[in-house]
């Protein structure tokens, strides 16, 4: 079965679309708690269209008790990776307990109801706060990094080319990156559905997205100056796009459960936060984890 025909980009659309380009551009140059800050909005209205999708199934998760939680994780984590609290270490031991303490209160929050809660409502609660919380986190953990190992062509530079700064952006190429070589190589070549969650996807755009990130990963690991620069790079935007892909059908798998097109209607010409962030959701873990754990490994000799 061909995949479905993409609608045109409107002007709404566009200009939408180039204003949160835009936004984030800022967010991510100026980092510390502004950067923060906006996570904590956008994740905040994503939580509220994934709990109202949620509501759809006739799920009654704990709402209010998880965006508290979520904006805890994100506050506690940004003091960590600032290195904000008094005698430093102990930040990094808060932060790792917000996640655990969370799911507790969430469970017992579910408990206290007069209706008990379900399990279907202990995981959407849960789920959301790994989702929209822990993934999100990375974020913050990526933009804070310092190490100039990371990034040794920017050493010296200043601000605000810090490598954390460096590599969260690279990390958004990469995932733009994905999304503009699946949508003009699947327009041009698509032939072959990805996915029945997704029908307006195919294996020609998912392929066309790789490779566009790839490529950009390539030149990124080349201007930051790391050893091997193209092969690493281009196996992290591989890495990267795949991830976002990924990210892109669980929120499309969601929507398609409840019934629903959209996840909301905040974003002109967009629908709703979650479809703008899907791809942004499971990227920044990976790439926190490839860039802090095994780059360092591969920069030896």
């Amino acid at each position: 079965m061909p995949p479905a025909p993409r609608p045109a980009t409107s002007l709404s659309r566009l200009l939408s679309g180039w204003l949160a380009g835009g936004f984030g551009l800022v967010v991510v140059g100026l980092g510390g708690w502004w950067f923060t800050v906006a996570v904590g909005v956008i994740v905040h209205l994503g939580l509220l269209e994934f709990f109202r999708m949620a509501q759809f199934k006739g799920i009654r998760p704990a709402a209010k008790t998880t965006l508290v939680a979520v904006q805890l994780l994100l506050v506690s984590t940004q003091v960590a990776a600032g290195n904000l609290w008094p005698g430093g270490g102990m930040a990094g031991d808060v932060a790792a307990a917000v996640l655990p303490a969370s799911g507790a209160v969430i469970c017992g929050w579910l408990l206290l109801q007069p209706v008990t809660g379900t399990i279907a409502d202990i995981a959407a609660s849960v789920f959301g706060l790994f989702y929209l919380g822990f993934l999100p986190s990375h974020w913050i953990k990526l933009r804070d990094l310092t190490d100039p190992a990371l990034a040794p062509a920017l050493d010296g530079l200043g601000w605000p080319w810090s490598p954390g700064m460096a590599l969260t952006l690279l990390a958004c190429l990469m995932i733009v990156a994905t999304d503009i070589g699946s949508y003009v190589i699947g327009r041009r070549l698509g032939r072959h559905a990805l996915s029945p969650i997704s029908p307006g996807k195919t294996v020609e755009g998912a392929l066309g997205g790789v490779l566009c990130a790839l490529l950009v990963g390539g030149v990124g690991g080349v201007l930051l100056g790391w050893r091997w620069g193209w092969l690493i790079g281009a196996v992290l935007g591989a890495v990267v796009s795949l991830f976002a892909l990924v990210g892109d059908l669980t929120e499309s798998m969601m929507k398609r459960d409840a019934g629903l097109k959209d996840s909301g209607d905040a974003i002109p010409g967009h629908g709703g936060i979650l479809d703008r962030i899907d791809s942004y959701l499971f990227v920044p873990s990976v790439v926190y984890s490839l860039v802090t754990l095994v780059l360092p490994l591969l920069q030896r000799g």
